[in-house]
């Protein structure tokens, strides 16, 4: 399997449910420490209600960088549990639908609502 930025971000979004506690909370503090980056003082209160999280544990996770912690995830998932994960991809070119739930290609336009 082909695991491409597209490919991350599809298992990422739509599976989210199969991390782990920490990898849950590393993705939700690299998020809050993106909205909060050009404001002390809203990075202040996300961490005072503990949205930013300080645990070495989770924040080790993200010490190689965010794409390598998306990568890691990925991979951890796809060797653990690879029969939850479930591609949609187009009938007609292959290529991975934007959602589990389409049935539109955004590649070739192609349409299987009535397959």
């Amino acid at each position: 399997m082909k695991i491409d930025k597209e490919t991350i971000s599809y298992i990422i979004s739509y599976f989210g449910n199969l991390m782990t506690n920490n990898e849950k909370l590393a993705l939700q503090h690299q998020m809050y420490m993106s909205k909060s980056a050009d404001n002390k003082t809203l990075r202040k209160i996300m961490t005072e209600r503990g949205w930013i999280n300080n645990d070495p544990e989770t924040l080790n996770l993200l010490k190689q960088g965010y794409e390598e912690f998306e990568m890691n995830v990925v991979k951890r998932i796809m060797s653990e549990t690879p029969e939850k994960v479930f591609f949609n991809n187009c009938p007609k070119c292959g290529k991975l639908a934007r959602t589990p739930y389409a049935k539109q290609c955004r590649y070739c336009s192609h349409s299987w609502h009535t397959e």
